[in-house]
């Protein structure tokens, strides 16, 4: 095996599960290899990349990120699964974590107040399921979305949910806001009881905001509505999932206005 030696000992400690512990306070958690590629590509700062199998990691960059080999190569570190697991509630399948800076990737949260911005954002008005808004971050920076805005309690940086993104936190803005510092544009509400979106052109500056999955919008933020939109959808089907709805949205917006006849 080439490059750093495996670095602690089975049952013990070791100077990467020191440093790991303390980074941890200011940093956030990068769970897999797929959420450590992502971050790397879009600029984040990642200050540690530990791996049970370092030979195994670099392999499996090798096979899906032949970009990142040399960096990967200089950055991961490897210490024993066991010692791993002490550091990570549920290490990941790939056997690889790592710690990032929020906000120190491509995507800077500006963007979102932005007066001249060319697509919209996803506001996801008070989200209780962390996958979900992982697969909503994941969704947004697949579909060039300028980012996602939570409101409530729950933290868009979550480790649970930057385990779902696969890391793509840092190729989209995300921020979590009160409901009445949203950014500016025209809002589009999603509400069953809105325009058929087939009917409607989405501005390319639009706040889309979606209610949770239970309680579905708040009422002070339908109200503030500019225009309630509705999904098309087979009677007697009760609802989507959240990120469904969102992917639904984001591609309507993406497919822009039909052609002329």
């Amino acid at each position: 095996m080439t490059g750093p030696a495996p670095d602690g000992v089975p049952g013990g400690d070791s100077a990467a599960a020191r440093a790991w512990r303390e980074l941890a306070a200011r940093t956030v958690l990068l769970d897999g290899f797929h959420a450590l590629k992502h971050a790397l590509r879009f600029g984040a700062d990642v200050p540690l990349a530990l791996a049970g199998d370092r030979a195994a990691a670099l392999e499996l960059a090798r096979d899906l990120a032949p970009d990142l080999t040399g960096r990967l190569g200089e950055l991961l570190r490897e210490v024993p699964p066991e010692v791993l697991g002490t550091l990570v509630p549920r290490p990941h399948p790939t056997g690889v974590a790592a710690l990032a800076v929020p906000d120190s990737g491509q995507a800077d949260t500006r963007v979102l107040d932005a007066p001249d911005r060319t697509a919209p954002v996803v506001v996801l008005d008070n989200p209780r399921h962390l996958g979900n808004i992982g697969a909503v971050v994941r969704l947004a920076a697949g579909c060039g979305a300028a980012g996602v805005v939570t409101t409530g309690t729950t933290d868009p940086w979550h480790p649970h949910v930057l385990r779902a993104s696969a890391g793509l936190h840092f190729a989209t803005a995300v921020a979590r806001r009160d409901a009445g510092t949203l950014p500016p544009g025209p809002l589009y509400a999603l509400d069953p009881e809105g325009e058929d979106i087939r009917s409607l052109v989405v501005e390319d500056n639009a706040v889309l905001a979606f209610g949770s999955e239970r309680h579905g919008l708040s009422p002070d933020l339908r109200a503030r509505a500019g225009r309630l939109v509705a999904l098309p959808m087979r009677p007697q089907v009760s609802s989507f999932n959240l990120a469904t709805s969102v992917a639904m949205v984001l591609y309507h917006w993406m497919a822009g206005p039909p052609a002329p006849s």
